[in-house]
C-alpha cells in the first residue's frame, strides 16, 4: 500500500459515518484485506487524524474487522487524547474567564476553538497543539501581561510588531501552550481576513467567541495554504480537510463560501479536501480550472519518485531557510527578535526538537 493510497483510504474513513457510499467502500476495502495497517497508521499519525480515524472506524462498527492489538492501541492513544482535550478545555475556559473580567475579548481559533464549540461528536477526535486565540491588536499588550501575571512564562519580553501571532508563551503546570493572535494570517495576506472582517459575525455560546463557521472553514484553509505555504509546496492535510468537512456540515443550506481577494487559496483547498474526503452537502464554493490543477498537483506530489520528493525538499527548504534568514537579520537591529532568537537557542527542548531528538508537540 502506497503512501498516496493510504492518504486517500484515510480520508474516505474520516467520512464513513456521514456518507453511506464512503462507508460502503471503506468496508468492502477493509474486508479484501488488502489494507496494509502498518502505513495507514503511520499516515494518519503523521496527518494526526489517529484519533478522528479510530472514531469514526468504532462508530461504523468496522473495529472488529482490525487487528486485535491494532484496536488497543488505537484505542490508548485516543483515551489519552481525549483526556489531553478535557484539560485543554478547561484551561481555554480559565484564559476566557480571566480575559473577559480584565475587559478584553478572545476569538478561539482552529481546535480549540472547534472543541470549546462542541464540532466533534467526540472531543478526542482533534489533536491539538497550542490554544489559539485572536484578540483586537489595542489589547495584545494587555493580553500578554495579564497571561504573565497569572503565571505563563515571559522568555521573550517585547512583542513583535510584523508577527500574526507573538511568541508561544507557557505555564509551568498547564498542558497547553498559548499564542495570542493579533493577525490570523501572514503579514502580506493579512489585510484581507483578520479581526476587522469577521468581528460582525461571531459565534458566542456561555460566554465563549468563536468565528462563524464561513470562516472558520476559511482559516482552515488558510492556515495551511497560505500560513504553511501548503499552496506553493503542494501539502495535503488530513486533519484540517476533516475539520472542514465538519464544519461544511454544519452550514445552512446552499451555503457559498468566498473570498474576492484570496480566491485562488479558497476555492484550491476547499476543492482539494472535498476530494480527498467528500463535498459536505450544503457547502458551495467555485471550482475552476486553477483549483482543479492544484489537485492534481498535490496528488502528483504523492508519486513516490526521486524527483517530487527532491523538488517538495528543496522547494519547502528554500521557504524554511528564507523565513530563518529573515528573522536572523531582523535579529540584528530588532530587540524583540534578537530576545526570540536567543530564547530559542537557549531552549533545550527546542534544540532537541530541531535536532530530531525529540517529537514535535
Amino acid at each position: 500500500m502506497t503512501y498516496k493510497e493510504a492518504l486517500l483510504f484515510i480520508g474516505k474513513c474520516l467520512t464513513i459515518t456521514h456518507e453511506k457510499t464512503n462507508r460502503d467502500l471503506v468496508e468492502e476495502k477493509i474486508k479484501s484485506g488488502l489494507i496494509d495497517w502498518d502505513t495507514v497508521v503511520k499516515v494518519s499519525t503523521t496527518h494526526y487524524v489517529f484519533p478522528a480515524l479510530y472514531c469514526n472506524l468504532k462508530r461504523a462498527d468496522f473495529l472488529h474487522y482490525l487487528p486485535t492489538d491494532l484496536v488497543e492501541y488505537m484505542q490508548h492513544i485516543t483515551d489519552l487524547n481525549r483526556e489531553r482535550n478535557q484539560q485543554i478545555i478547561k484551561e481555554a475556559i480559565e484564559i476566557n474567564e480571566l480575559l473577559l473580567s480584565n475587559n478584553i475579548t478572545p476569538f478561539f481559533l482552529k481546535g480549540t476553538g472547534n472543541l470549546l464549540e462542541g464540532l466533534y461528536e467526540d472531543i478526542a477526535e482533534r489533536m491539538v497543539g497550542d490554544i489559539d486565540f485572536l484578540v483586537d491588536k489595542n489589547h495584545v499588550e494587555a493580553t500578554f501581561n495579564t497571561l504573565k501575571k497569572y503565571g505563563y512564562t515571559d522568555r521573550v519580553s517585547e512583542l513583535f510588531d510584523d508577527h500574526r501571532h507573538i511568541p508561544r508563551i507557557t505555564h509551568p503546570e498547564k498542558i497547553g501552550a498559548i499564542e495570542i493572535h493579533k493577525d490570523m494570517l501572514r503579514k502580506e495576506k493579512a489585510t484581507f481576513f483578520n479581526y476587522k472582517t469577521v468581528k460582525d459575525s461571531l459565534l458566542t455560546t456561555n460566554n465563549i467567541t468563536v468565528l462563524s463557521i464561513e470562516n472558520q472553514i476559511k482559516l482552515t484553509v488558510f492556515s495551511k495554504l497560505i500560513n504553511d505555504n501548503a499552496y506553493f509546496l503542494k501539502g495535503i492535510s488530513l486533519r484540517g480537510a476533516y475539520d472542514v468537512f465538519l464544519l461544511g456540515n454544519k452550514l445552512k443550506p446552499e451555503t457559498i463560501i468566498t473570498d474576492t481577494n484570496l480566491s485562488k487559496e479558497l476555492n484550491a483547498g476547499l476543492d482539494l479536501y472535498s476530494f480527498i474526503l467528500s463535498k459536505p452537502q450544503n457547502l458551495q464554493y467555485t471550482s475552476d480550472n486553477k483549483s482543479q490543477q492544484y489537485i492534481k498537483d498535490c496528488l502528483q506530489s504523492l508519486t513516490p519518485s526521486s524527483s517530487n520528493k527532491t523538488k517538495k525538499k528543496m522547494l519547502s527548504l528554500y521557504l524554511k531557510l528564507l523565513s530563518r534568514l529573515q528573522i536572523l537579520f531582523k535579529a540584528l537591529f530588532n530587540k524583540s527578535y534578537f530576545l526570540f532568537v536567543y530564547s530559542k537557542i537557549t531552549d533545550v527542548n527546542w534544540l532537541k526538537r530541531k535536532l530530531g531528538f525529540k517529537p514535535s508537540p
